[in-house]
């Protein structure tokens, strides 16, 4: 069964941890392999970097903010 791709990529928390640092925008344009958040897990920091060039549709995280794995983070259009 073929799985219907989304409209937008989903960016995912690939581990539970803490967002610490923000580095994008919602409405910002970003390039693949560009940094758009920070996570904190073990007490070791994790840039979560965007898959294609697009634009930050949607940022779903603050600074701060708990995550937990799988969880969704942002949307690239």
């Amino acid at each position: 069964m073929a799985r219907s791709k989304p409209k937008a990529p989903q960016i995912l928390a690939p581990m539970p941890g803490k967002i610490i640092r923000v580095l994008v925008q919602a409405g910002e344009k970003v390039e693949a392999g560009q940094g758009l958040l920070v996570v904190e897990a073990m007490k070791m920091q994790n840039e979560i970097r965007s898959p294609k060039s697009g634009t930050v549709e949607r940022l779903l995280v603050k600074e701060g903010q708990p995550v937990n794995a799988g969880e969704i983070l942002a949307w690239i259009d």
